[in-house]
């Protein structure tokens, strides 16, 4: 692939155009979490039917990123980035015309996963390929900056479109994005990649990847919805059991001297499997709470419109994108895996400031300062983290570290939801009135309590990380 030593001229444009892909990607993640109302009253479904709608954008995730990584190892990141554009644009174009929830199943939850699953290992490894050294820590603090905004100005977003001009817009202006994408992609991103002399496509091994993981994800979201006794919660035996077959196959090729999908030696990578372990707990944690714990408590409890919901998620926004960027500069006085650490307790500290401001009388003024704190943590580790996870691999192996990364966390942040999801149905149904708001109120606090626990989970996973400075992390992918 491209060296790195030698980085395009327009390699700070790259990153903004690379980074707003990662806008839209996690930004329709979480667009509808406060707007559902509105999708359900327009289409004429119900809750059910969107809640597939999430969980089928996860699973498409979760089992095709690992491929759109090797693709774009393959056959040229910066081609799978375009292509994975313009598949997100279709899938968006698809979903603003919906007619029925089966369109929007298949607009949003299929081809714009299609197009995700191409487009974020891709930009992830143009940033490695791209970035080296300090600027590489400068480059993903900006990148995992818009990762963290983004995730709560989705609601923000999705609330003003549906309150105002409909929700269709939320992703109708996908569209008019991704022709920037691609216009600026071929613009900006480096027109010369070298590609291996021998290109060998492990076609079985994506097969029993892809099904492995699907079956996993099911298995988990069903577990969340119907117990984990449940029939349906069979699919997480069966997936795990193509999980262990991929492994085997995977492990097979590599003695026979083909090219896998994944280098299972990757994983004797300390840096790279305890920062991908450690970012998969961060984000089981805080994905399940955003889409029930404290989404729920506003949108129900305190009774709030879906705009004013995304509103209050905005303390968390600005200090996210205030200290992401910094991270690398803090990184280099203490290390990157001190400042993961810290940030780690501090974003533990806003989690319990939160909890401890949740209750059935609380107004949204009450959580500026919990939000704030949350947010400062989230900035000092997620940018920090995906720079530790890629800057440990080789470049050439950066498409598919990528992918494996996606992966686990889409996995884990199924987990996150299903499990906190579970919860809040055993919680709150069969109460109405005032005991349907109370016990919408002891859901969000458990689930406040299940990010805590997924918190000091990843702040133990977090020691196994060798300790870098960014100029020592530019050179260890090259040893690896």
């Amino acid at each position: 692939m491209t060296n790195p030593s030698s980085p395009s001229k327009f390699k700070w444009l790259s990153l903004v155009v690379l980074s707003l892909a990662l806008a839209i990607i996690v930004i329709d993640g979480t667009v509808l979490n406060v707007a559902q109302k509105y999708v359900i009253d327009d289409l004429k479904t119900d809750l059910s039917t969107i809640q597939w709608a999430f969980t089928g954008y996860s699973l498409v995730l979760a089992a095709l990123t690992i491929f759109g990584g090797r693709l774009g190892d393959l056959f040229g990141r910066k081609k799978m980035f375009v292509l994975g554009a313009i598949i997100f644009a279709l899938g968006s174009t698809v979903t603003a015309f919906a007619q029925n929830s089966t369109m929007l199943l298949i607009g949003w939850s299929v081809i714009e996963g299609i197009g995700a699953a191409l487009m974020v290992p891709a930009s992830s490894a143009l940033l490695v390929s791209n970035f080296e050294g300090k600027e590489r820590g400068i480059a993903f603090g900006i990148y995992g900056a818009t990762a963290g905004a983004a995730s709560s100005f989705g609601p923000i977003l999705g609330g003003f479109f549906a309150s105002n001009i409909g929700w269709r817009w939320a992703f109708g202006i996908n569209v008019f994005i991704a022709i920037i994408l691609c216009l600026g992609s071929l613009i900006v991103l480096d027109k010369k990649e070298n590609y291996p002399e021998k290109t060998y496509l492990d076609y079985i091994g994506v097969l029993l990847s892809a099904t492995g993981l699907t079956a996993v994800v099911y298995g988990i979201i069903e577990a969340g919805k119907n117990g984990l006794f449940h029939p349906t919660s069979l699919s997480i035996l069966g997936g795990l059991g193509l999980l262990v077959a991929f492994v085997v196959y995977e492990l097979n090729l590599e003695k026979e001297g083909k090219d896998p999908l994944i280098s299972i030696a990757i994983f004797k990578n300390r840096s790279f499997t305890f920062g991908v372990l450690t970012l998969a707990s961060l984000f089981s944690g805080f994905s399940g709470l955003i889409t029930y714990g404290v989404v729920s408590f506003f949108l129900v409890v305190r009774g709030l419109s879906a705009f004013e919901t995304g509103l209050a998620l905005i303390p968390f926004s600005i200090t996210t994108l205030v200290l992401a960027p910094l991270s690398a500069k803090i990184a280099d006085k203490i290390g990157q895996k001190t400042l993961v650490i810290l940030g780690l307790l501090i974003n533990s500290i806003g989690v319990f400031l939160i909890y401890n401001a949740l209750n059935i009388s609380a107004t949204t003024q009450d959580f500026i300062i919990p939000f704030a704190v949350t947010g400062i943590g989230f900035g000092m580790i997620a940018a920090q983290l995906n720079n530790i996870i890629l800057s440990s691999v080789k470049v050439a192996q950066a498409g598919v570290a990528s992918g494996i990364n996606g992966t686990i966390r889409e996995v884990a942040r199924a987990l996150g939801i299903a499990i906190i999801g579970a919860g809040f149905i055993s919680m709150t149904t069969n109460y109405t009135g005032l005991n349907r708001l109370v016990g919408i109120t002891d859901a969000s606090k458990v689930a406040l309590l299940y990010t805590l626990g997924a918190n000091i989970i990843a702040i133990a996973l977090a020691f196994g990380i060798k300790n870098k400075t960014q100029e020592s992390g530019s050179t260890l992918q090259k040893t690896i």
